[in-house]
């Protein structure tokens, strides 16, 4: 299903030319700004053009891949979007890996060369070490020690090469980029995205729900190596010549406060792109900023579902919703969203147009719908234009994820009457007791409702008789006590009886992914110990 008021790209297309060619028209405006200085939209397209250059000077062959090992500044667009430029394959990696996870990574790509924040050449040196694989030369943004002969200084190696006249004569399904998925386990998937792709998620979600404008600020607490974050802070701001706001440190209340109030490169985002666990830390702490101190007029939400408590809250403090949506690695951006002004909390809302939803049983046929409009709970598939091509040298992932056009997400949902659907965890966290299909994240979302409760993670331990049972990690706020008792009686009061939590462990903090999502897996291992 595509939207009649998007036009598809034309046949020969390059998506890094395409954002270039988008801010034509503007070369003095701001395109980045980060700790360090600004970099301007004219200034952003000639860097491009360098960085292409410089990396065919080295040897390097069309569609060959290029390992982005970098934290957000204004050097990780350039190289991104310059290796592209150049018919180049960029490897977006999450910074926070070990020197093993990036050997994998070198290995995995056969990446020819690396562009690396001077902070992280340690572990690219460490992972080099560790691999047979050679790259032909490392490019280092913002070295903080004196550089090896093989390396070169990313300000140095742009200087030395003038703007590659032309961009690669790519099409919108030529390889593009790849972005390494964030499995709970197993070895991360190489996923294989199109130069067409991230056209698809700009104009459908960022132009078709978010409205996002020229005269627009965004900011995300998302990292620019993960699907959403690409999307917030690169494709979705220059398809629109907004300016985008970078951060390097981790985004804690304290560090995203401090952009929120203009006090960091003196803009103040009007948009702003996080995660649930960053909402909730942001509304327990105590320097939370007041609605008069702020300039946001849109917030987006992903990577885990919104508990309605939250958005709630958030509304009630700062009178703007959260947007909530559903995104993955493999559709590039979110597919099933709230609405700016359409927001029903509680759900991740309504398909974006152009993406179509199923909902399938275990047989893999699609659930059909009750009298009322809803469903039962089912496997959520996609369908739309923006789906990854496939997993690198993955044959079998490949093809259990991507079915005759269809993506399926590993995620449970239900249909509600009003056609949004709500989030039910993912298929393998789905707990069955006593016979009856339980949602880790609702129990979760009702014991976050408790005053004490700061953040809450529920798996499904076995009892002595091997029966699924519910256990709950729960983190207090900061100067609140709570006890089991007090918690079970408080979910027993909101939900039905056979889903409140038979135990509940009191801990300091829950494993997290880098984008914030719990990890409920390593729970499961440590209470399985």
């Amino acid at each position: 299903m595509t939207t009649p008021t998007v036009a598809p790209p034309p046949e020969a297309f390059n998506f890094a030319q395409h954002l270039i060619d988008c801010n034509a028209t503007r070369p003095a405006k701001a395109a980045f700004v980060d700790d360090q200085g600004s970099l301007s939209y004219g200034e952003l397209a000639t860097r491009v053009r360098q960085v292409a250059a410089g990396l065919l000077a080295l040897g390097l062959r069309r569609e060959e891949r290029v390992l982005l090992l970098m934290q957000d500044c204004t050097d990780w667009p350039v190289s991104f979007l310059g290796a592209m430029y150049a018919g180049l394959v960029p490897v977006a990696v999450n910074t926070l890996l070990t020197a093993d996870d990036y050997a994998y990574m070198l290995e995995h790509s056969r990446a020819q060369a690396a562009l690396v924040s001077g902070a992280l050449l340690p572990a690219l040196t460490s992972a080099m070490v560790k691999s047979d694989h050679e790259v032909k030369k490392v490019i280092v943004s913002r070295p903080a020690a004196p550089l090896h002969p093989s390396e070169v200084e990313m300000e140095a190696f742009l200087q030395a090469q003038q703007p590659l006249a032309k961009p690669a004569a790519t099409t919108p399904d030529d390889p593009g980029f790849w972005l390494y998925s964030s499995g709970s386990t197993g070895r991360p998937k190489g996923t294989v995205h199109s130069h067409g792709n991230p056209y698809w998620t700009a104009e459908l979600y960022g132009k078709g729900v978010l409205a996002l404008t020229e005269n627009d600020v965004c900011f995300s607490a998302a990292k620019l190596f993960f699907a959403y974050g690409l999307g917030n802070a690169v494709s979705f701001p220059m398809a629109v010549g907004a300016t985008t706001i970078l951060m390097a440190e981790r985004p804690t209340p304290e560090a995203t406060f401090a952009r929120w109030l203009g006090k960091v490169g003196g803009a103040k985002p009007t948009v702003f792109y996080g995660a649930p666990t960053g909402f909730a830390g942001m509304l327990a702490h105590p320097a939370l900023p007041a609605k008069t101190d702020v300039a946001l007029r849109l917030v987006s939400s992903a990577g885990e579902a919104l508990p309605a408590e939250l958005g709630e809250r958030f509304k009630a403090h700062f009178g703007v919703d959260i947007v909530d949506g559903i995104g993955s690695t493999e559709m590039l951006h979110i597919f099933l969203s709230n609405k700016p002004g359409q927001v029903r909390y509680g759900t991740t809302g309504w398909p974006v147009p152009g993406y179509e939803i199923e909902l399938r049983g275990d047989d893999g046929k699609p659930l059909p719908l009750n009298a009322d409009g809803s469903s039962e709970p089912g496997d959520l598939y996609i369908h739309g234009p923006s789906a990854a091509m496939m997993y690198w040298g993955n044959r079998q992932k490949t093809q259990e994820t991507f079915q005759g056009g269809w993506t399926k997400s590993g995620d449970k949902y239900i249909r509600n009457t009003d056609g949004t659907y709500t989030y039910g965890g993912r298929s393998d966290d789905m707990l069955k007791v006593s016979g009856i299909y339980v949602s880790p994240f609702e129990v979760e979302a009702t014991l976050v409702q408790h005053n004490a409760v700061l953040e809450a993670a529920v798996i499904g331990v076995n009892d002595a008789d091997g029966l699924t049972k519910t256990k709950a990690y729960v983190v207090l706020k900061n100067g609140h006590t709570a006890t089991e008792a007090e918690l079970k009686a408080f979910v027993k009061d909101k939900l039905a009886p056979y889903k409140y939590p038979r135990q509940i462990e009191f801990v300091t903090d829950l494993p997290k992914t880098a984008t914030g999502k719990i990890q409920r897996f390593k729970l499961r291992d440590q209470s399985a110990t």
